[in-house]
Parts: structure tokens; C-alpha cells; sequence
């Protein structure tokens, strides 16, 4: 039994080292083209844009990998600030859609930063007037970036390049601790700590990929039903968040369910919950988010979601979208700098007689989804990346509203 079990955990890094390193992506700048015009057509659709900084670089490291940043030339490592690696440029072309960054410097030479299913390679051509095809140099892996992912292509949807990038910018935001435990953040360099709402919209993406291994460590050591993220208080949505993310990669028999289970009794109010969430009562968001917790688990129960307007309830598009009281909507300022609310709410409403799409796009390639002005966000996190977001209070990407969009579009 153990060789078996050894056997299973030796399997993917098995799989990687059987899988050939990538060669030379053949043309990036029309893959480049395709992929604008897949996001012309999305903005086409979705008319509601906003002007966001176009700094002209991209993220690697997806998942359990090592997170490095290029701009300019550097391939910095993210989370440290240090420069692993340089070069003088004479052109760039980032392509989002393929996790690719391609270079070109002096003498013809190229240079191609690709993250594949298998690690974030460095590949290169020598000097075109010494090049030959015998001497071409090897593909390099950059360190600490081999694993397994699944990064599917999405071919099958209308939208499938603009999904690849979504699906990046969620995977981008797990970030690996010295304990060697995946930690599903809302943005890598602005929050160090998950919080269990963005970690379940994220889930429910990695359960549509097959990454849930990514954050599977980090769900089976919960032992507290609240993030307490919000200025340390146990807000009334998050027991029923852990019960849907234990859901996915254990049973009823997990420590942390009991202990959710108990703490229902201070929000308890006849056969509903009501508590604070985003420092304001919603209990129809709030009983919603238990009942699908507990019915994730095939747990019992008895609580009725009360017929009240509740702003959040439109959040909870998956499911009890019956149970809704109509009222007043996410405003402009929301949207602008919470995305992710009107990306859910248009969800919610894509599933009635009334749908709606108000969810902003931004008018760069990338990234795609982004926060900003929030409370707990530690802002200086972004000097590694550029000053001027630190005083704009601008973080992308950010997983929450990459994952409502993602299942927004993977939806149609």
C-alpha cells in the first residue's frame, strides 16, 4: 500500500519529466493579434470599460511555482524583489493568452519566457550570423517552477483566449509559503492571508480545470471557521464558504466542520443567520452561502432564507437564485473599483428573464481584473512591481473578479 501511495504522489512529477520542454512559439505577434481581437469582441459585448495603466508586463509562476514579474527587460523574482534575470532589449511582444513573453536583443538573438503545463522555461536562439541548428541552446527552466498544472486551451468557447488569461490570474494568486502549503490569496503582492470568499470562487474554478491539488493542503489544515480579514471579525458568510471548500477535497469528518457548525449559534436569528459581512448585514447572502455549504457536505438543514432585499444576494448566482428580492444595484464607483460585484451580479441576472451585462473590462491586454481603494489590501506590497499603484491603491490581477468573469464566460 505504501509503495502505491508513493507511487501516486511520484506521478505528475513522473508525468513533467516525461513531457518535452516547449520550443520557440513560432509567431507571437499573431498570436498576439488573435488574441486583441477575442477582447475586442468580449468589449464589444461588455460595454462598460474602464482606462487602467498599461505597464507592459506579465506574471509568472502559476500555482505552487516560484512567482516572477518581467518588465523591462528583468525577470524579477516577485515576492523578494530580486533580479534573476536581465537583458538589453530591442522589442518585446507580451502575449497574455500564451504565457509568453518574446524578446528580441542585439544581433538578431531571441529570447522566449513560456510557462507550460510543466515549469517557466527561458529559451534562445544564438546570434543569427552564428546560428545553427545543432548548436541551438537548450531549454531552460527557471528555478523553482517545476510542477504540473493543467492549463487547458478552452477551444470549445467563444471567448477561449480571454479564459486561458483569466485562468492565469487565478492560478498567478496561490501562493506557496516556506511550509510548502499552497495559500489561495486575492493578490499576490497586496494580501498575505486567503480569504475563504475569493478562495471558493477561485475553488469552483480549479474544480472546473482539475487544480484543486493546488489548494488542497491549505483546506485540509483550516481549523478556524472565519478568516477574520475584515478587521478581525467573524463575519456570518465564512462558515458556510469553509463548508463548500472542505467539500471539495474531504468529508463531514474534517475538524473545522464542527467547529463551523457551532459557530452558527451567534448568528442564529428564527431559521436564518444574520451577521456582518463587509461591515453590513446580509443575511439572505449569508443564510444562501450556509445552505450550500451544508448541502455540499449532504449535511442537515433546517434554515429558510428570509424574502428581504439583501445587495448581496446577487452575489449567490449558482444557486437559490429564486430566492431574491429586487432593489437597488451596484453603482458605477463599485464597479470601477470592485469589479467583481458586478461581474457576479450579472451572473446572477444572466440566469433570469433579465439579463444584464454591466460587468467593466479594462482597456489593456493585461491583465484582465484588478481591485482597487480596499480597506485591508497592504498597498506598499506593489512598490516591487511600480510606485505609482502604491498612492493609486491598484492591485492586479485579483482573483476574485478573475474568477467571476471566468465562470461569467465559461458559462455561455
Amino acid at each position: 500500500m505504501k509503495q502505491l501511495f508513493l507511487f501516486l504522489l511520484l506521478t505528475p512529477t513522473l508525468w513533467a519529466q516525461s513531457i518535452p520542454p516547449p520550443t520557440l512559439y513560432p509567431n507571437p505577434e499573431a498570436a498576439l493579434q488573435l488574441y486583441r481581437s477575442t477582447l475586442l469582441r468580449l468589449r464589444q459585448e461588455y460595454t462598460n470599460h474602464r482606462d487602467l495603466p498599461d505597464l507592459k508586463f506579465f506574471l509568472f509562476g502559476m500555482g505552487d511555482r516560484t512567482k516572477y514579474i518581467y518588465r523591462n527587460g528583468r525577470l524579477i523574482n516577485a515576492l523578494t524583489g530580486n533580479i534573476e534575470e536581465q537583458w538589453v532589449v530591442k522589442n518585446e511582444i507580451i502575449v497574455p493568452s500564451e504565457y509568453l513573453v518574446h524578446l528580441t536583443l542585439d544581433e538578431g538573438v531571441t529570447i522566449q519566457i513560456r510557462e507550460d503545463e510543466t515549469g517557466v522555461w527561458i529559451l534562445q536562439t544564438p546570434p543569427a550570423k552564428a546560428r545553427n541548428v545543432a548548436k541551438m541552446p537548450k531549454p531552460r527552466r527557471v528555478g523553482a517552477t517545476r510542477s504540473v498544472l493543467n492549463l487547458p486551451r478552452f477551444a470549445d468557447h467563444t471567448f477561449g483566449l480571454v479564459l486561458r488569461v483569466l485562468h492565469h490570474e487565478i492560478l498567478i494568486n496561490v501562493v506557496t509559503g516556506t511550509d510548502g502549503i499552497g495559500r489561495p490569496v486575492p493578490n499576490l503582492l497586496v494580501y498575505q492571508k486567503p480569504w475563504y470568499r475569493d478562495a471558493a470562487l477561485m475553488a469552483m474554478v480549479m474544480r472546473e480545470t482539475g487544480n484543486l491539488r493546488l489548494i488542497r493542503d491549505w483546506i485540509m489544515t483550516i481549523r478556524d471557521p472565519f478568516d477574520r480579514n475584515n478587521a478581525g471579525i467573524a463575519e456570518a458568510d465564512n462558515p458556510g464558504q469553509v463548508l463548500f471548500l472542505v467539500s471539495l477535497v474531504a468529508d463531514q469528518n474534517h475538524p473545522v466542520v464542527q467547529s463551523a457548525l457551532d459557530s452558527l449559534k451567534q448568528f442564529k436569528r428564527e431559521n436564518y443567520i444574520i451577521g456582518k459581512t463587509d461591515g453590513a448585514e446580509h443575511p439572505v447572502f449569508q443564510t444562501k452561502w450556509l445552505k450550500y455549504g451544508l448541502k455540499s457536505l449532504g449535511l442537515p438543514d433546517t434554515y429558510v432564507i428570509p424574502n428581504q432585499y439583501d445587495s448581496y444576494s446577487s452575489l449567490f448566482w449558482w444557486d437559490y437564485t429564486a430566492e431574491h428580492v429586487a432593489g437597488k444595484k451596484f453603482g458605477e464607483e463599485s464597479s470601477m473599483n470592485y469589479p467583481y460585484l458586478t461581474w457576479a451580479e450579472d451572473h446572477f441576472y444572466s440566469r433570469t428573464e433579465k439579463p444584464e451585462k454591466r460587468g467593466m473590462l479594462g482597456t489593456i491586454d493585461y491583465p484582465l481584473s484588478w481591485e482597487q481603494k480596499a480597506s485591508q489590501a497592504h498597498y506598499p506590497g506593489l512598490t516591487v512591481l511600480d510606485k505609482g499603484f502604491v498612492k493609486q491603491k491598484l492591485a492586479f490581477p485579483h482573483s476574485w473578479h478573475a474568477a467571476e468573469m471566468f465562470l461569467q464566460l465559461f458559462d455561455k
